[in-house]
């Protein structure tokens, strides 16, 4: 669920913490040693800026963006192996130190795994001024869902929001610090979304998958698959790349979870596509990308998933969050080719006519009329507003509120009666002539 973390060891001092090791009682649980970081870092980890290192104790990360319109800059530090076992700690923080010119918008965040959020501590910094930022382990959303499991923390990420060129920023101290004030519990019966990796597609795998021009999506086999099977099919479109205290969203098609608490990783096989940018080749991580190439891309990648993997065109259902739920409309509704692919739709948090990137009403309407499908699930979205569109498409749709009073898709991991609704929805669809 994060901006691809490739194995780097560039935070040497939290291995005695993966190891479990015990800190004296007034002593901080990390103490990094700056000095022993690799002076050739991995490019992988480092966006829109590079990597220094000014004092033996410092890192600075300076923004080198490009272009005016670059909103993101950042480095990322991966823990080693599956992650720091930080439970027994309430927060992970770290001094951080505006040393250009002007003032700077600057996030830390503790990242997560295996579908579940991350958490942020974020500041103003005047150009000189130096604060210690604190990410709350145990941050919850509104209605007290944890964002985070302390037991997997991932790494942790500087970023610099809208940076101006040679906008920098220095990080020393980090530590993971506190008591929390009750033990971790994991949440009863919370689903653990496969991690997307590298390599060939098997059962219980989630892996990137070629598609046209080499890009990919991901793509996963329920445990139960076996050559010669047929299979429903859910097809995802992630949201915007979005960095904000309350919500973390790369915008790439590894971060979707949604598909998988549709399923709960069973009967079903998951595809998460891009939107293609074919100028250059990459994923649209924000906007549209090219909509009629997006759209091609999805037509051609879910025809290998039907002849190769045993999809069912006949049971396939797209679903999306945020940017990815105006995609069910604006996308797979884009021409009368890929509108007949789709039994049913889910969209959480957003949908095509709000206006968002010229997804406008009238044009939705018509977007509308080409829908071939049964059924329409939405999550989280008002239904005064949409319902001259599923009038359009000829559906009565199910509207439900998650409750989780936040923007993501936490929502659909868990067991809460508007998620548990949306999987009986799905069986039954698919399970219908």
């Amino acid at each position: 669920m994060t901006p691809k973390l490739l194995p780097a060891c560039l935070w040497l001092a939290f291995l005695p913490l993966a190891a479990h090791a015990q800190a004296p009682a007034q002593a901080p649980a990390v103490q990094p040693h700056i000095q022993a970081f690799p002076r050739t870092p991995d490019p992988a980890l480092t966006r829109n800026g590079s990597v220094s290192w000014p004092t033996p104790d410092a890192l600075q990360l300076t923004a080198n963006p490009g272009s005016d319109n670059v909103r993101y800059a950042w480095t990322t530090a991966p823990a080693p192996g599956t992650g720091w076992d930080l439970s027994g700690k309430a927060t992970l923080q770290a001094e951080l130190k505006n040393t250009g010119q002007h003032p700077a918008d600057v996030q830390l965040w503790a990242l997560a795994s295996s579908g579940w959020d991350a958490v942020c501590s974020a500041a103003k910094l005047q150009p000189g001024e130096s604060q210690i930022l604190s990410c709350n382990l145990r941050d919850t959303f509104p209605d007290g869902t944890p964002k985070l499991d302390p037991t997997r923390v991932t790494g942790f990420q500087i970023i610099l929001v809208n940076p101006r060129k040679d906008a920098a920023v220095q990080i020393r101290n980090v530590q993971a610090s506190g008591t929390p004030a009750k033990p971790w519990a994991r949440p009863a019966q919370r689903l653990e979304v496969p991690p997307t990796t590298d390599g060939l597609p098997a059962p219980g795998k989630r892996v990137r998958h070629p598609g046209p021009g080499g890009l990919t999506a991901a793509l996963y086999l329920p445990p139960d698959w076996k050559p010669g099977g047929f299979y429903p099919v859910i097809a995802e479109y992630p949201g915007n790349i979005f960095f904000v205290p309350g919500c973390y969203s790369t915008g790439l098609p590894d971060h979707c979870v949604m598909g998988y608490g549709m399923s709960e990783g069973r009967g079903a096989i998951w595809v998460a596509l891009p939107f293609v940018e074919p100028a250059s080749n990459r994923i649209a991580e924000n906007g549209w990308g090219d909509p009629d190439a997006t759209a091609s891309f999805a037509l051609e990648f879910l025809a290998t998933v039907f002849k190769q993997f045993g999809g069912d065109p006949a049971r396939t259902v797209l679903t999306g969050f945020s940017r990815g739920a105006i995609a069910c409309g604006f996308i797979g509704l884009r021409n009368d080719r890929i509108a007949a692919l789709w039994k049913g739709f889910h969209a959480c948090q957003h949908y095509d006519g709000d206006g968002w990137n010229g997804a406008l009403m009238p044009d939705a309407l018509e977007r509308a009329r080409r829908f071939k499908g049964r059924a329409v699930f939405q999550t989280d979205n008002p239904a005064q507003k949409f319902q001259p569109l599923m009038e359009a498409m000829g559906v009565e749709a199910v509207w439900r509120s998650s409750g989780l009073g936040a923007h993501a898709c936490a929502m659909f991991l868990d067991q809460r009666p508007s998620t548990l609704e949306l999987r009986r929805w799905f069986r039954d669809l698919v399970a219908a002539p």
